[in-house]
């Protein structure tokens, strides 16, 4: 509902506009049949249609009135203006019938608005209202509002919960539909060491929860990582109110037209009742054509067809997990024929397995182990904790914290200083850019390990090369079927863009059916590389973890994260935000984009081509007011229930 009717008194609650359009329907009908069927004097059948007018102009004038406050002339005052002069002229039933069926267009148009915001805003009643705060031995039930980080609260079985954490005591099967639209409960374990300093966006996703999900048959302990106002649920909740500002490109230009084309419909209407200075007709005739013509020519349908059809996509994506930011992404993910991927955790697991440690230049493979060991085990990277986290299994090696002042160089790997002396721990870049020299012997291990589709990295140590360790990230089970999805719904271009070399790169495009790889690129590279691609193709999208992709995900026409659950980053930076970290929602998400597009497109057909038909009819004076009217409100009420389908729209 909008702004305007917010503030106005609504006797029958929200659906007081659909009531009061009804009653004027009721007393346009009893009008009408005082007049056909009974003796009874004009004045009585009048009254009636006064009525109806009351009810039908009730809210439409208030629109109207806020608008010419503003100094707009759009579709409300138009239809007021016609229903007046409608009056005027005698033509009472007229009138109210398009009141009637301009109202009953309004509440549609309002209750279409208002289901989609429910569907998404629905969100918001996920979250419990209060929690069980765990206080020593005893619980102690508290609002949500009061909690506070590091609290430790207690989820009953079966029961939702109350903040976004970490499990610390107890297992269970999480239902996360809700958030990421995954329709088989996620099994949740406790983490191992919760007496460390915990990130939420670090820790396993095994061992978080969220807030809004509901807990399976099992108790759980739960330590409190975000504010209720931080948590996923309210800020997604934000994000989506923020989509109702953002209006897309065919919005724009639609309401562009409508400010040139309302004064112009003004213009003609003037010139039209004087008519009769000109031809051979009465004041009357030339009136009555003209209140006619306004009727027709009056772009509700155009005003409605755009924003219902973008808001029910929005809320048909937020039932299924996915966030799209506003109309603009919607309709442009539409158009999209090409497809940029970051590879890993994207197109590949995310949990890179270590695959060899092998020592070069005489250094002890044991000492090696200890010195990757030390250094990995300082830095956040993903890829530097799994390393770390294999050899301490592998090793058992204990902390000697021989390593220290770790610096990560973006796109290259890291250095850091171990027993006093630089050491870098990165890709051959890294290497090369310290001028440490690589022998053939290294580079045919390299281009071995590289050929058998694993990542490699390089130690340099006191200006030599003393190992090589290689990782191997494996595909995601379901990228092969997504990506060929894709290919049948009209992708034509996927490109993986990956700062991995560009072997490892090809190796995984090749077992899943990209159509090229590109390797060995920094932030900066994957940057000229989506500009190079939209010169090439216009638009392109980019599906990434929205925090490492972020420059070239901004440059991008489309930026889709993964994931994006558990990063606030992605939810902030991308324009689509695939809650679940499923790779297969987006044939989905672009199919729903498409079916939009399709439908705005012929909502547009619709409203433009009834116009185009009326104005010049009723200007010819071949038709009459009535059916002027019940031929372009029942256009504005068809574009409507056209736009409503895309609340169920399900992938073929």
């Amino acid at each position: 509902m909008s702004e305007n009717h917010k503030h106005t008194l609504l006797i029958f609650g929200k659906r007081t506009e659909l009531y009061f359009s009804i009653l004027c329907g009721v007393f346009l009908a009893n009008g009408f049949l005082l007049d056909k069927l009974s003796q009874l004097s004009d004045t009585l059948i009048v009254v009636s249609y006064i009525i109806s007018y009351g009810f039908g102009a009730y809210f439409i004038s208030i629109e109207a009135y806020h608008k010419l406050r503003r100094g707009l002339f759009e579709i409300d005052f138009l239809m007021i203006a016609a229903a007046l002069g409608a009056a005027y002229i005698g033509s009472w039933a007229e009138g109210s019938l398009l009141l009637f069926l301009f109202s009953l267009g309004h509440a549609l148009e309002h209750y279409a608005m208002n289901r989609a915001e429910k569907s998404i805003k629905a969100l918001g009643n996920l979250s419990p209202k209060t929690a069980f705060l765990k206080q020593g031995n005893t619980l102690k039930e508290i609002p949500i509002e009061n909690l506070k980080i590091n609290d430790i609260i207690v989820v009953k079985p079966n029961s939702k919960i109350a903040a976004d954490g970490v499990i610390i005591n107890g297992s269970s099967s999480i239902n996360q539909a809700p958030i990421t639209g995954e329709s088989i409960p996620v099994d949740k374990s406790a983490i191992q060491d919760h007496k460390q300093p915990l990130d939420f966006n670090a820790i396993d996703k095994s061992h978080i929860v969220f807030s809004g999900t509901i807990n399976g048959d099992n108790k759980l302990e739960v330590h409190v990582l975000k504010l209720t106002k931080d948590s996923t649920v309210s800020r997604l909740i934000s994000l989506v109110n923020e989509v109702e500002t953002q209006k897309s490109p065919t919005q724009r230009r639609t309401k562009k037209f409508e400010k040139i084309y309302v004064p112009i419909v003004i213009i003609l209407v003037t010139i039209l009742c004087f008519a009769f200075l000109v031809i051979n007709e009465s004041f009357q005739t030339s009136l009555y054509r003209a209140i006619t013509v306004l009727v027709a020519a009056s772009p509700c349908a155009l005003a409605i067809s755009t924003p219902s059809a973008v808001l029910s996509g929005i809320a048909r994506a937020a039932q299924r997990g996915v966030l799209i930011k506003g109309g603009k992404a919607l309709e442009d993910l539409g158009t999209i024929t090409t497809i940029a991927f970051d590879k890993t955790g994207t197109l590949t697991e995310g949990q890179p397995k270590l695959k060899q440690l092998i020592a070069f230049n005489n250094f002890n493979l044991k000492e090696l182990y200890k010195l990757v060991y030390d250094v990995e085990r300082l830095s956040n990277h993903p890829l530097a904790r799994a390393i770390a986290n294999a050899i301490k299994n592998q090793e058992q090696f204990d902390d000697e914290n021989n390593a220290a002042n770790v610096q990560a160089i973006q796109g290259k790997g890291i250095q850091a200083s171990y027993k006093n002396e630089p050491v870098y721990i990165g890709n051959l870049k890294l290497i090369t850019d310290q001028d440490i020299p690589i022998s053939k012997t290294i580079e045919n291990q390299i281009n071995k390990n590289l050929e058998a589709g694993e990542t490699v990295m390089l130690v340099g140590y006191k200006n030599q090369i003393i190992g090589l360790i290689s990782v191997m990230d494996l595909p995601r089970k379901s990228a092969s079927q997504t990506l060929q999805r894709l290919k049948e719904i009209g992708i034509k271009r996927m490109i993986m863009l990956t700062g991995d070399h560009k072997r490892v790169g090809q190796a995984i495009a090749q077992q899943i059916g990209l159509t090229e790889a590109r390797g060995n690129l920094l932030p900066e590279d994957k940057v000229e590389a989506i500009r190079e691609l939209i010169a090439r193709n216009g638009k392109v999208a980019m599906v990434g973890d929205g925090v490492n992709d972020a420059p070239a995900m901004a440059l991008s026409t489309v930026s889709i994260a993964m994931g994006a659950a558990g990063s606030d980053v992605a939810l902030e930076t991308a324009d689509v935000a695939l809650m679940s970290d499923k790779l297969e929602m987006l044939p989905f998400v672009i199919g729903l984009s498409r079916k939009s597009k399709r439908i705005i497109n012929q909502n547009i057909f619709i409203s433009l081509g009834v116009v185009a038909i009326l104005v010049p009819v009723t200007i010819l004076g071949l038709t009459n007011i009535g059916l002027a009217v019940l031929f372009h409100e029942g256009s504005t009420i068809v574009v409507v229930i056209n736009a409503l389908r895309l609340l169920s729209y399900k992938e073929n």
